[in-house]
């Protein structure tokens, strides 16, 4: 009975092992889409790899941000990408809040390197704290009271006794038969 337990967990261990880099890659492929989009406050930018120069005119190809009300490509805030062979990446600024829809046509492409939706909210801004007023007290540790000469004379000695106490043991622990 061991026995068949040993092999059924081993057996399960396995089929688990064989199917889980199917399961990651079917799950990568079906959500690629070409673009990079992420928002920063009411920035929104983009990103890709999949578009390559126009020799003649020196463009990547062109970034859309469209709204639910508009219908195309040519009605949405286009904006150029820039960059370079590896990426390139384009970016809108005080874009109001709400849900958009980024669409990336390539220079010398007829579909689109990548859409993707985003959503945009609010932008909170920093509020203004209170600072000290007397600033950090620093030093050594509990320097913000000055104890005195005695207080320190005190604990020079105590510090003192510990370093002979500490030499008396070591010395008498390396020779045992010496007192």
């Amino acid at each position: 009975m061991r026995t068949f337990q040993l092999l059924l967990r081993s057996g399960l261990t396995v089929t688990a092992a064989a199917t889980l880099p199917l399961a990651l890659t079917a799950g990568t492929a079906g959500a690629a889409s070409g673009i990079s989009v992420s928002t920063t406050g009411t920035t929104v930018s983009v990103t890709t790899s999949a578009c390559s120069q126009n020799r003649t005119t020196g463009v990547w190809g062109t970034g859309s941000l469209i709204t639910s009300s508009q219908g195309s490509f040519a009605e949405g805030r286009k904006a150029t990408l820039a960059g370079t062979t590896v990426s390139q990446s384009t970016a809108w600024t005080n874009v109001t809040p709400g849900t958009y829809t980024i669409i990336v046509m390539c220079q010398n492409a007829s579909t689109p390197a990548g859409t993707q939706s985003v959503i945009v909210s609010r932008s909170t801004t920093p509020t203004a704290t209170a600072s000290p007023t007397r600033g950090v007290m620093g030093g050594l540790g509990g320097a913000t009271k000055d104890y005195g000469p005695l207080t320190l004379a005190a604990g020079g000695g105590l510090v003192g006794v510990g370093v002979i106490a500490t030499a008396w043991f070591l010395r008498r622990r390396a020779k045992p038969y010496r007192l």
